[in-house]
């Protein structure tokens, strides 16, 4: 290796890729570099760096250090509502409704169904495919049910099924079935205020 080109890779480390550098002939016909700059000077051109950013201490191929990928969601071939049926008329004095969800395949561990009424859920989610419901207004509601896997993400959720709620009164239901005398206090439509008073027997007061 001549002294001029030792004297070049000297001088690129000494100043760095981002420093200029000149070269120019002396009188006594040797090339001289150097990061002054002169009349008969001639400015070399520095190619860029190709050197590529070290990766981050800790870092691995699947992220950062610490952060393990989520799992992909699991897909159930098959999630509906059994109970009601799509269009369903329930009858109910108090609003009360069984709902009966199914899946295919079953329940994956650590899943949980969660019944939602009107796009709002009913209650906590959890393993039971049962869901008792009670006070449900008057009139057309949607029942949907998702499953939730152990992130409480969304895995499966069903259309809105819609059914049909209506609240007959306690008058309602007396006029289709009179209370009868031992139906007083038995049945809600037939309290016992209003149970008829007996008519007292006259020869009783004899005895």
């Amino acid at each position: 290796m001549s002294r001029a080109l030792l004297a070049l890779l000297l001088m690129l480390v000494a100043f760095g890729a981002s420093a200029e550098v000149f070269t120019y002939i002396d009188a006594q016909g040797n090339r001289v570099y150097t990061d002054q700059p002169r009349s008969n000077a001639k400015r070399i051109q520095l190619t860029t760096s190709n050197r590529m950013p070290a990766t981050p201490v800790g870092a691995t191929s699947t992220g950062m250090k610490g952060q393990v990928p989520e799992p992909p969601l699991f897909r159930y071939d098959m999630l509906r509502v059994l109970i009601p049926e799509p269009d369903a008329t329930i009858r109910s004095s108090a609003g009360e409704l069984i709902v009966s969800v199914t899946s295919e395949p079953g329940l994956q561990p650590g899943h949980r169904y969660r019944l939602l009424l009107d796009g709002q859920p009913t209650g906590e989610p959890g393993p039971s495919p049962v869901f008792p419901l009670s006070n449900i207004d008057r009139g057309s509601h949607n029942l949907s049910v998702e499953i939730l896997d152990g992130q409480g993400r969304t895995v499966e959720r069903t259309a809105n099924q819609p059914f049909h709620m209506q609240r007959i009164s306690l008058a309602q239901k007396r006029q289709v079935k009179p209370c009868a005398k031992d139906d007083y206090g038995v049945r809600p439509e037939c309290p016992l205020k209003d149970k008829p008073v007996e008519p007292k027997n006259p020869f009783l007061r004899f005895f």
